[in-house]
This record gives structure tokens, C-alpha cells and sequence, in this order.
């Protein structure tokens, strides 16, 4: 019996970190090294409210838990990038992902990928895993690209920009949507078109303002932390190799 689509999508964007490649974990590795000199830990709760943010929000928002220790949020960041930038070139891709990109592109799906992550990690963390990325064949946004007011996760504006910038879909205004710009019938169709990829709680939060489905990929640890959002993902998977493409309208593997 043939599958009913969730909704018909049309184009897919990702998110990076945690969700293609496992560098979450290297980012709880170095932040727990760095706090250990003071007796701290990172807890999950902590980790929940900044995956997906801007580098220096996140960790601005990170150091607000530990007002006691004598850590600057400068001296913070260049401890934690020189032990980060040591492990980028060797981070795994996370199962399922290889097989979906390549999918996607044979099938002419369109795609791209929307980090947070500046510009000059992504190329740290991707450069040895073009197999995979050289699929997106330059349609990345980061975090830190030249665009006048992007917000960071989780606004919606990252995917927006994916969307209109790298795959030419007309979604509307991106700059403006807490004063309520006004989307026509179509934009809001453009939209609804998109599947967000997201593993973080931020990116589930901006797939779902911006107008589109979101297919959640949690760590474990982040199904226990309290939620109090009102954006809820459209499909919840332990794992991308769970993920059936003909449920959303796309192309289904190879058998």
C-alpha cells in the first residue's frame, strides 16, 4: 500500500552540527575540560538552550551558569578553539547521512546546509568529508556570512536565507518576522515546501518559525530536558538512517 505523504516537500536543508557530523560531542568534550579546572560541568540543560546558536551568544550564555569562576568569555573561546580546531579534521559523519545526501542529490532534490558555525570552521569540520559536502555544491550559509541583520537560531532567519539565497524560493520577507511582516498565500506555500533537518532545540524553534516541517534528530540526553516552547517537530527520529523519504513526498531509496 503506497504511503499518504506527511506534506509534499520540495526542497531540504540541514543543519550541521550534531545532526551530519558528531561534533556535539567534541563540543562537551572541550567545554568539560576547560570548566574541570574549576570544579565544573556542563549539564545537558545547559547544552539544550545553546546548540545552534552564534559562537559568541552561545558561549556568553554557557559562562552565565558559572558567575563564580574567574573565566573571561575571551579567554573561554581561545581555549576552546585551540582544542576544537585540533579535532575538527578527524569528526565522524553520523549514520544515515551519507546515504540521504547522496539520494537527495541523485534525485535532484534541492538542498543546502544552514550552520551556525563561522565560515572558517565549517571548512575545518567538512574538508575531509567531501564526498558528502561537495553534494551542496556551495549552497551553505554560516553563521557568520556578511548578511546585514541574520539572527541567529532561533530566529527563523537562517533558513530563510537558505532558502531564498542558495535555492532561489521566494519566501517572503526574512528580515522583520517578529513585527509581523506580511507573507502572501504563495510564500507561505514556499515555505511550507521546506524540510528542516535539526538536532537542537534552537533549530527545531527556527524550522517551525520559519514555516517548515522539521524532522527532529535529538541526542537522547535532550528528550529529558524540560521544554516549555510551543514549536513542536513534525517527526522525531533516533537516527537519519530511520527516515523515509517517501513519507514527505520525496524519492524513495534504491531497494
Amino acid at each position: 500500500m503506497a504511503l499518504t505523504p506527511k506534506t509534499q516537500i520540495e526542497y531540504v536543508l540541514f543543519d550541521m552540527d550534531g545532526l551530519m557530523i558528531d561534533s556535539e560531542r567534541i563540543y562537551t568534550d572541550v567545554t568539560n575540560k576547560i570548566l574541570g579546572k574549576y570544579g565544573k560541568e556542563m549539564s545537558w540543560d545547559m547544552k539544550a538552550g545553546i546548540m545552534g546558536k552564534p559562537e559568541r551568544e552561545a558561549a556568553s550564555h554557557l559562562l552565565s551558569y558559572f558567575p563564580d569562576i574567574p573565566l573571561k568569555l575571551e579567554d573561554y573561546l581561545t581555549q576552546r578553539n585551540i582544542l576544537q580546531d585540533l579535532a575538527w579534521p578527524t569528526v565522524p559523519l553520523l549514520p544515515g547521512v551519507k546515504r540521504l545526501v547522496l539520494h537527495l542529490k541523485k534525485s535532484g532534490v534541492p538542498i543546502a546546509v544552514a550552520t551556525g558555525s563561522r565560515r572558517q570552521k565549517f571548512e575545518l569540520k567538512t574538508g575531509h568529508l567531501g564526498e558528502v559536502f561537495e553534494c551542496f555544491e556551495g549552497r551553505v550559509v554560516c553563521g557568520d556570512d556578511p548578511r546585514e541583520g541574520m539572527r541567529g537560531k532561533p530566529s527563523p532567519d537562517i533558513f530563510l536565507v537558505s532558502a531564498k539565497e542558495m535555492l532561489g524560493r521566494d519566501v517572503g520577507q526574512i528580515r522583520g518576522e517578529s513585527e509581523g511582516a506580511q507573507l502572501t498565500g504563495e510564500q507561505k506555500k514556499a515555505r511550507a515546501k521546506g524540510l528542516v533537518f535539526e538536532d537542537g532545540l534552537p533549530g527545531l524553534q527556527a524550522g517551525k518559525r520559519a514555516g517548515m516541517s522539521v524532522v527532529w534528530v535529538p541526542d537522547a540526553n535532550l528528550l529529558n530536558v524540560e521544554y516549555t516552547g510551543s514549536e513542536r517537530a513534525d517527526q522525531v527520529l533516533e537516527s537519519i538512517e530511520s527516515f523515509v523519504p517517501e513519507e514527505w513526498g520525496l524519492p524513495p531509496y534504491d531497494s
